[in-house]
């Protein structure tokens, strides 16, 4: 009211501030306490002391799927959202009342890190929506339960606690987690159960889950991991092949780790280790039956009795396929035979040899085909060192460069060998412990030194002797001659073709025609001869002279020449 008979703007300001709630801000965004003065069909007329009431549905006074126990005279607490609308009414909610209220008091339980109680009532993207006593909040579906949830169902409408996360009252946003709370729950219940564990206890448990490592057993409120390597003494592939969900197993306490709450458990702890006395089950080079159960690159893996597993190395599973992988060699469930080579009790390892069991292909040709027999083989391979022959037996035979021609360089003569023809060859010899073949196919003929001894046809064939010669090939450099009655060639430097340089020309001689020659060498070890046409006309020379007398005697070298040409023809005749 003003105290002047005339009052100002100013009195008139102050005097609308009064009727509005005051100037620090008025009643506008406020929750302030009101009394019902009526309830009309299904709204609720509230005075909060202004000029008009406000109207408040009444199933905002109520809990979903309740009615309202409301009735006039009843002093309530609303949120005033305007103080007058376009029809002069007060705009009241009580929901706003509620929710302002409900984040009062969450935002003391955030600060204290306590829990807080609510109700899952919707589904959003992303995750849900949650009920924290008129506030709403927003649970990710991460933060539903430790593992996933397929079916929230269960959860939804019910009271239970949540942890709130994040809070942020300008943008009206609450984060909380129900699995926050569950994992302190089982955290003290983890640490509860694991204190009254023991390492070696022996319980009853029920498998959880089944991963490809092993199992999971709940022991009554905290899993233990049950290893692939520790269901049995044998081989286990994948746990489903022993254990299935739902099963309940008796398991052993390997190992507890207090901090993490891991709990170790085994199986083939509860029966007896089949590796003991193992070295008197299985002596060594000792042959035994078994069944392949698992193949790697390094080898396979045969079980000799249930728990009882040996290696065969891929070394020790063929004496002649060296870089093959294992599986073109055996299959998984193969029925082998082997034969023990090691033993390890310590390690638990037993080293086994499949081609042991089997006969040394070396030794089996070596039986069959002696030293200085014949076989017949497919050309493998040609290398700078020889030829390769595949042989029966599935074994390999080496012919040397030096072993493919008497006569001719074995660079050259390889050449003329292709891949996948058939050759015959003689066996030279046969080293079983080295793995190794020689060959020779010169051997099937005769060695023309060995052979070449001469006679009527061929002449004198030793050193200093005379040999009648066809010429092969004239060239520059002399001649290529082959020695009648032989397989010897030899080569007639042009020095040597005549004791005159001027008759010493090859353009003298043609194909095919016949000289006599005279043997400067032969040597069977080396394999080398050398013929002469000049050193045959000087030491017919020197026999003329001695013969028939000298130069100094007083007859001519013509006279001593056509003596002895003379006597040589009488002598031919």
């Amino acid at each position: 009211m003003a105290t002047t008979a005339f009052p100002t703007r100013d009195d008139f300001a102050a005097m609308l501030d009064e009727s509005l709630g005051g100037a620090d801000g008025g009643f506008e965004g406020r929750v302030v306490k009101g009394t019902v003065t009526a309830i009309e069909n299904d709204l609720a007329v509230i005075d909060i002391g202004l000029k008009s009431e406000g109207r408040v549905p009444l199933r905002e006074f109520a809990m979903p799927g309740q009615k309202a126990d409301l009735k006039v005279g009843d002093e309530v607490e609303v949120y005033v959202d305007r103080v007058e609308n376009a029809n002069g009414e007060t705009m009241l909610s009580r929901d706003r009342a509620r929710r302002e209220a409900a984040w009062d008091r969450l935002e003391e339980e955030f600060n204290k890190e306590a829990r807080v109680e609510g109700v899952i009532f919707g589904r959003v993207k992303g995750g849900f929506t949650v009920d924290l006593g008129g506030a709403v909040a927003f649970l990710p579906g991460s933060q539903v339960d430790i593992r996933p949830v397929r079916d929230v169902g269960p959860l939804m409408d019910l009271p239970q606690p949540f942890q709130i996360l994040k809070m942020d009252r300008r943008r009206g946003n609450i984060v909380v987690s129900r699995r926050t709370v569950l994992e302190e729950s089982r955290a003290e219940q983890r640490h509860e159960i694991v204190a009254n564990l023991e390492e070696g206890q022996v319980i009853e448990g029920v498998v959880k889950n089944i991963t490809d490592y092993g199992a999971f057993v709940d022991l009554g409120g905290i899993d233990g991991l049950l290893h692939v390597t520790d269901i049995a003494w044998r081989r286990v592939n994948h746990p489903t092949e022993v254990l299935n969900i739902g099963q309940s197993v008796k398991v052993k306490v390997i190992k507890i780790n207090h901090e993490t709450h891991r709990i170790s458990l085994g199986m083939k702890q509860l029966q007896e280790d089949p590796w003991h006395g193992i070295e008197a089950k299985y002596p060594l080079n000792a042959r035994l039956h078994g069944r392949v159960t698992n193949i790697t690159d390094y080898g396979a893996f045969v079980e000799l009795e249930p728990g009882i597993e040996g290696l065969v190395h891929v070394s020790e599973m063929s004496w002649t396929k060296k870089n093959v992988h294992p599986g073109k060699i055996v299959s998984t469930s193969q029925e082998v035979d082997v034969q023990v080579l090691e033993v390890d009790p310590v390690k638990r390892r037993i080293s086994l040899g499949l081609k042991q069991t089997l006969q040394n292909p070396w030794e089996a040709f070596a039986e069959k085909h002696p030293i200085g027999s014949d076989v017949e083989g497919e050309v493998k391979n040609k290398t700078e060192f020889g030829l390769f022959l595949g042989l029966e037996g599935d074994v390999d035979g080496m012919v040397p460069l030096s072993d493919l021609d008497w006569n001719r360089p074995g660079e050259q003569v390889i050449d003329e060998f292709k891949k996948g023809e058939m050759v015959k060859a003689r066996v030279l010899d046969v080293d079983v412990e080295k793995e190794r073949i020689s060959l020779g196919i010169k051997q099937l003929g005769s060695d023309p030194f060995q052979s070449a001894r001469g006679g009527e046809e061929g002449g004198d064939l030793r050193k200093g002797g005379v040999v009648t010669c066809e010429i092969v090939e004239v060239k520059d450099g002399g001649l290529e001659v082959k020695i009648v009655g032989t397989d010897l060639n030899a080569f007639i430097k042009r020095s040597e073709l005549a004791r005159d340089r001027a008759d010493q020309r090859p353009e003298r001689f043609a194909v095919g025609e016949k000289v006599d020659a005279r043997v400067t060498l032969f040597d069977r070890k080396a394999r080398k001869i050398s013929v002469s046409i000049k050193a045959l006309e000087v030491a017919e020379e020197k026999e003329a002279i001695a013969q028939y007398g000298s130069a100094d005697s007083g007859a001519s070298l013509g006279d001593i020449l056509g003596a002895a040409l003379k006597a040589r023809e009488k002598k031919g005749e």
